[in-house]
């Protein structure tokens, strides 16, 4: 065991060399939604899901492939409309004060991991948030006709139609399994409340504490099925300054930290101490028009609006370099991207000409929402709010900026109080799908379409391109989309950012990869 003395302690860490318990800070910038999987919509949420519990099936990080998890295998029939899981054996549970588990991981846990999303007289399906984003906004309480449980491993999903993202869906986070017999165990003591706050589950870490927004504390699960992990312990420190962040890492309070400032990457990249890792994400940074309200319904404002914003101007104060512009609502990197789709050109003169056709030439007085923390798409979202602001002058339209709490965020804009807001999206999976349905669907109203966007023509072909397992099909309908999208204009595109995690030198196993997750399994400490 290294003994190195400590010029100063951290939650009981030594802050200056690797802690003799294996024990790695992650210096996030943003808090969880809730504790519970399928409630949540966040990368920050999923980010701390993803240690705790377990899915049938997950995305290698590496190949960004389908690969089996606790479902070991499955079977798909020819016909699209019905998925076997062989569920994996021996599978253990996580324990806590509430609850000791009598048996292992089965298919009782799916179902009741599905059917509470999914059927409305689940005794827990109305309880905590009560509100399913990705289930609901993806469409599967249409799509699904039933869950059967075939015996103890083996559960098979039988659908209404066939769904081309079916599988890859079942990636994501919101899917992650929970414990049937602690929800009963917890239901029965009528403190169901328990359940959805102090999460159990299969994953390779245990949540031991929670000081809501500050930090998170987790050990090492010893039971994993996959085997302990290589840390004892793992810490979230929840730091959403970026600069701030950077001192921590760079004095090594924290081991890793992502969504750096732009301004300090240059030193970071001149700390020996520090390596920094990027690589190209997929993702998109937008400000979304909310389309209930007046007037931002008329097609005219949004146009004019958009015309008003000088995207390259924009990219170079607020990105320096880290991004690249957004024209359709998810990156070139992508299949079915449509080269042909272009912005409306910046021309203020016709943005003004615009906004008198409208009815608006003396000007009006928008709302216009900023994140209080950065984002792997927009690393500084204040100033980007500020830079649109000032743009928006020239066509006589005042902007009041408003930055409400990270935890209230996304909820004050699915029920449509802002004019306008910036946001963006990291793929889940990488399917146009998890862009062009989960963000702009009507099935995501209220939801994650943040711009309450539904559009006849629009939908029509993003659900016949889920409905085929036809590549080429969906590609021909997913480059309609895009085109239809740019000329109804729900959001202003910003953005497509380099994802960046600097990294403490000595620290083995980080992944870096462009759907943003940070996963820290398989991490371990230098000598």
């Amino acid at each position: 065991m290294k003994k190195i003395l400590c010029a100063w302690v951290v939650w009981g860490v030594c802050a200056c060399a690797w802690a003799a318990d294996k024990t790695l800070v992650f210096c996030a910038e943003g808090a969880p939604e809730y504790m519970t999987p399928s409630f949540n919509s966040t990368a920050s949420s999923f980010d701390v899901m993803a240690h705790i519990y377990g899915r049938l099936v997950t995305l290698d990080l590496t190949t960004l492939q389908t690969v089996p998890s606790l479902a070991e295998s499955w079977e798909i029939s020819p016909d699209g409309l019905s998925y076997t899981f062989k569920l994996r054996r021996g599978v253990k549970w996580q324990s806590n004060r509430y609850f000791k588990p009598s048996r292992a991981f089965n298919a009782d846990d799916v179902m009741f991991t599905f059917n509470r999303q999914w059927k409305s007289d689940h005794p827990y399906h109305s309880l905590g948030y009560g509100k399913f984003p990705y289930f609901s906004g993806l469409g599967l309480n249409q799509i699904i006709q039933d869950i059967v449980k075939l015996d103890d491993y083996t559960v098979k999903f039988v659908l209404n139609q066939p769904l081309a993202p079916f599988l890859s869906d079942l990636t994501m986070h919101w899917s992650a399994i929970q414990s049937a017999e602690y929800a009963q165990a917890m239901l029965k003591q009528g403190h169901p409340e328990i359940f959805d706050n102090e999460p159990l589950g299969t994953g390779a870490f245990i949540l031991e504490s929670y000081e809501k927004g500050k930090k998170l504390n987790f050990v090492a699960f010893d039971d994993f099925w996959r085997g302990r992990s290589k840390l004892d312990k793992l810490v979230f420190d929840i730091t959403p300054d970026g600069s701030e962040r950077w001192s921590k890492t760079r004095s090594g309070q924290c081991h890793v930290m992502t969504n750096p400032n732009p301004a300090d990457l240059s030193s970071m990249r001149y700390t020996p101490s520090v390596k920094v890792m990027d690589q190209t994400g997929l993702n998109i940074g937008y400000m979304a028009f909310n389309l209930r309200k007046k007037p931002l319904d008329d097609l005219r404002v949004r146009r004019a609006i958009t015309m008003s914003i000088d995207k390259i101007s924009l990219l170079r104060m607020a990105y320096r370099g880290t991004a690249l512009p957004a024209v359709n609502p998810f990156p070139p990197a992508m299949w079915s991207y449509n080269n042909d789709v272009e912005d409306p050109p910046y021309d203020v003169e016709a943005a003004r000409a615009l906004m008198k056709e409208a009815g608006y030439e003396k000007g009006l007085s928008l709302v216009l929402l900023a994140m209080p923390v950065q984002r792997p798409y927009m690393l500084n979202p204040m100033e980007v709010a500020r830079i649109i602001k000032a743009e928006l002058e020239d066509i006589n339209v005042k902007v009041d900026i408003q930055m409400p709490s990270w935890s209230n965020y996304v909820s004050q804009a699915r029920k449509g109080e802002h004019d306008l807001m910036l946001y963006g999206w990291t793929a889940d999976i990488v399917d146009p799908d998890n862009f062009l349905h989960t963000l702009l669907s009507c099935d995501s109203v209220g939801l994650n379409n943040l711009a309450s966007f539904c559009d006849a023509t629009y939908e029509d072909l993003v659900q016949r391109a889920r409905l085929t397992t036809n590549k080429l099909e969906r590609v021909r309908l997913y480059r309609d989309a895009q085109q239809r999208l740019k000329t109804q204009l729900p959001w202003y595109t910003i953005a497509h950012t380099v994802q960046y995690k600097i990294v403490r030198r000595g620290i083995k196993g980080i992944v870096i990869n462009p759907v943003g997750r940070n996963y820290f399994y398989g991490v371990e400490l230098g000598d």
